[in-house]
């Protein structure tokens, strides 16, 4: 694995592919209150590029760019948050979509675990350290902890969104699941708007 670090955006010119592994990293998980600070991305090929964002301005054109590239498939882990931050702090909307969480639930009805740690685990024998989780993002430095963290989220999604859709066809709900990342930009819209926690399609 080779970190590539970014100070406020991507560089110009920089090419990751049709299908890239996306997360985030903020200073809280209140969408209003709490800045978007870190992106991190990787295409899949070992090099996973950290991009510390300028709070001050969020001008990073190369990253929000790419995306809200639609023909360039964003594989995340819960990305009901992620989708939600970036619409918020860089004011773009992503799609489209593959989230792995979404596609743990519905794939792996043996089990409750449906955290990246649990999923990368079983599906890729991966044993990922969740110890910077709680760390100070917004930090003027990132530690080296810290970075390798943060590309560790990334590092192995596509991987595990292969063994997903395996597993979702096996079971019919491959269909289902395409339908539920399809809606996770009306869902992180409803989150923005003040309905976080409400079922909106509940009898009550």
């Amino acid at each position: 694995m080779a970190i590539r670090y970014h100070e406020g955006d991507l560089p110009n010119g920089l090419k990751l592919g049709s299908i890239i592994a996306v997360d985030t990293e903020a200073m809280g998980l209140n969408f209003h209150r709490d800045q978007l600070c870190v992106v991190q991305l990787s295409d899949g090929t070992g090099d996973e590029h950290v991009v510390r964002l300028d709070r001050k301005t969020f001008d990073c054109p190369n990253l929000k760019a790419l995306l809200s590239d639609t023909s360039v498939l964003k594989i995340f882990h819960f990305a009901r948050f992620d989708v939600a931050m970036m619409k918020r702090w860089l004011g773009i909307e992503c799609a489209p979509i593959f989230c792995t969480k979404i596609a743990s639930k519905l794939a792996r009805t043996y089990t409750d675990r449906h955290g990246l740690k649990d999923v990368s685990r079983e599906l890729v024998g991966a044993d990922m350290s969740k110890a910077q989780q709680s760390s100070d993002w917004g930090a003027e430095a990132l530690s080296e902890a810290q970075l390798a963290y943060a590309a560790s989220d990334v590092l192995y999604l596509h991987e595990i969104r292969e063994k997903l859709i395996v597993m979702l066809e096996r079971e019919g709900r491959l269909e289902l699941a395409q339908s539920c990342f399809d809606f996770l930009p009306k869902r992180a819209d409803l989150d923005l708007a003040g309905w976080p926690e409400t079922d909106i399609f509940a009898h009550s």
